[in-house]
């Protein structure tokens, strides 16, 4: 027994608990038999530390392989979920420095005004006067020549702002360009201009941007169509809500993107594909087949059509403009895209979802124009819809469209670009000649060479070319016969309705950040051929199946009627009924050659921009 003892105290750490006081041995005796005792609970903290580092290398992005759609989908949304409040959290803190910041300049101007004072003060006492033409400001270079006069005594505040000159932004300076409006259109330019070297002036008479293409939350959205600020509060919480006022997806190989990507604003952004593109024909909803193997399985055609849609499709697919093999003996300069579509004896309403759901014509009138720019059409959609591997060709930003124009805002900012909002009026000046000279607000004229603006700052350039109807529906689930599509586009073909033109729905949902969780946002929009939206778009509204909350409106639609290179005012269209931004980006393509004299260069690398599967 001894010798067991004696070898029990030979151990390394028994030796250390010799060399212990009684009262530590106990305790260290106490330790190691909680552990004995505890091991199981030991082995489970390990097992779920091992547990919270994977998960923790999860949301970093790694070591996905493992994963199933379901919990891939479970950690998006947990990502969306942390993205989104980290982004509202730095907002709030953005606009708290920039109210600090307005508050701070108020001061700052204040005392400015004061320093005037003070110096005409001081130079009046000196003998020193205004000369004719000479202002105020001037005096800032000239006091320091003023050797009499010790301005550093008694202000040592003051003299911090004489040495800054007084460089505060002012209307008081010369501009290449003054943009009016912060819509996208107007932000894509201003974006654009800014980035050419172009000194840019940007104003709005409004104190937010998007200008006619902003979105809306949801006390916003009651209080412009309900006339208060409470609206249910079983719709939701209001800040959830970012409803479009000009919804409209994002073709992803179109111009919009290539502008996106000219302009590395895609760094700004955020993108989601879109579920679903759909087409209505005879009465029913039905996928947009785009390609060969599409129209074979499509019901919307018999056996026989499939078979000529499919050559008709392999036939646009192969199309290159330099492989004449391509052209099959057709020079699409010159032929008609009627003469090309009866070629392949295509019936009248598979004609009709090519034209309108594929090709996105806005009526029947490109039948007979040149075939190019139809097939060119085609192949956008068919590759865009291939790109992301989805059930559309469309994208479309989290959170909403008003993140475009505030983002090109930014990029306009980081070029040089100055912005004003809240600005009233926005008078233009203009020569003897009539041309724009300069912007007049607030009894302050920024001169400029050349302006641009949406029709509401030019009225007497533009006139009005119709209406657009839309109705804006709130509703608890996605537009029936869609494939539970959390975002889609249906296309209603104005045969279909017996209308002069197309018929649009767009849907979105909470799965792209604009609605609270189970809620969906639509729009039926249209041409307005009357003077009554509810009964016009009933067609489009009664596809949605129950709504929770409906709005309807109208709003003009204007375009140009001057000769802008003549009197350098440069005026967008008004949006149109689409829910795509192909002629959006079509007008403000024309408008950058016009200003600037050369062409937008948009050859760019397409998987620099990417978006996220739904």
């Amino acid at each position: 027994m001894g010798q067991v003892i004696e070898r029990r105290d030979l151990h390394p750490m028994n030796i250390n608990m010799l060399s212990q006081p009684p009262l530590e041995k106990k305790v260290i005796s106490n330790i190691l038999l909680s552990f004995q005792l505890d091991g199981g609970e030991y082995a489970m903290l390990i097992k779920e530390i091992a547990q919270k580092n994977r998960e923790l290398r999860h949301m970093r992005g790694e070591d996905l392989q493992g994963l199933d759609l379901e919990e891939l989908h479970t950690l998006e949304k947990l990502i969306e979920g942390s993205l989104r409040r980290l982004v509202e959290e730095k907002e709030d803190k953005i606009i708290k420095e920039i109210n600090a910041l307005k508050t701070k300049g108020g001061q700052l101007e204040k005392d400015n005004q004061r320093l005037k004072q003070q110096e005409m003060s001081l130079l009046a006492g000196q003998g020193h006067l205004l000369e004719p033409g000479q202002s105020s400001d001037s005096l800032v270079t000239n006091i320091s020549s003023m050797g009499s006069v010790d301005l550093h005594q008694d202000h040592d505040n003051s003299c911090a702002f004489l040495t800054l000159g007084l460089n505060f932004v002012t209307m008081d300076e010369e501009y290449d360009v003054i943009v009016l409006g912060t819509g996208l259109k107007e932000c894509i330019l201003s974006g654009l201009l800014s980035v050419d070297g172009l000194k840019v002036l940007h104003m709005d008479r409004n104190d937010y941007y998007g200008g006619e293409s902003t979105s809306l939350n949801l006390n916003q959205l009651w209080k412009r169509f309900r006339g208060s600020d409470t609206p249910p509060e079983s719709l939701g919480a209001s800040k959830e809500y970012n409803v479009d006022m000009i919804p409209k997806f994002i073709i992803a190989n179109g111009g919009l993107v290539r502008v996106l990507i000219h302009t590395d604003v895609t760094k700004y952004l955020h993108f989601k594909a879109v579920d679903g593109s759909f087409v209505y024909n005879k009465g029913k909803i039905y996928k947009v087949p785009a390609t060969d193997v599409e129209a074979l399985k499509s019901p919307l055609m018999g056996l026989f059509e499939k078979r000529r849609a499919r050559k008709f499709f392999i036939y646009v697919q192969d199309y290159e403009d330099n492989d004449p093999k391509s052209h099959e003996g057709l020079d699409l300069t010159k032929v008609t895209a009627r003469e090309v579509i009866s070629k392949y004896g295509l019936e009248d309403d598979t004609v009709d979802f090519i034209g309108h759901a594929l090709a996105l014509h806005l009526d029947d009138s490109y039948l007979d124009q040149p075939a190019l720019d139809f097939v060119k059409r085609m192949k956008l959609y068919a590759e865009s819809l291939a790109r992301f591997q989805g059930g559309s060709p469309y994208i479309y930003p989290l959170y909403g469209l008003a993140e475009l124009p505030q983002s090109f805002a930014r990029l306009s900012a980081v070029y040089g670009g100055t912005y004003m909002l809240n600005k009233p009026e926005c008078k233009v000046e203009f020569d003897e000649s009539g041309k724009a000279i300069g912007v007049t607000s607030e009894g302050e004229t920024a001169k400029c060479k050349k302006v641009v603006g949406d029709p509401s700052y030019l009225p007497n350039k533009v006139k009005n070319v119709g209406k657009v109807a839309r109705a804006i529906c709130i509703m608890s689930h996605p537009i029936p016969d869609t494939s539970d599509s959390h975002s889609a586009q249906v296309i209603l073909p104005q045969k279909q309705l017996g209308r002069k033109s197309d018929m649009y729905l767009f849907c979105c949902s909470y799965a792209h950040n604009v609605a609270p969780k189970g809620k969906y946002i639509a729009f039926v929009s249209a041409e307005a051929e009357t003077d009554n939206p509810e009964v016009e778009l009933k067609p489009g509204v009664d596809l949605l199946g129950p709504v929770d909350e409906i709005f309807y409106e109208t709003y003009d639609r204007y375009v140009p009627t001057n000769t802008m290179e003549d009197d350098n005012c440069f005026i967008s269209t008004s949006y149109d009924a689409t829910t795509h931004f192909e002629t959006t980006v079509q007008d403000v393509i024309a408008m950058y050659s016009k200003i600037t004299g050369k062409t937008l260069d948009l050859s760019v690398d397409l998987s620099a921009a990417s978006a996220a599967a739904e």
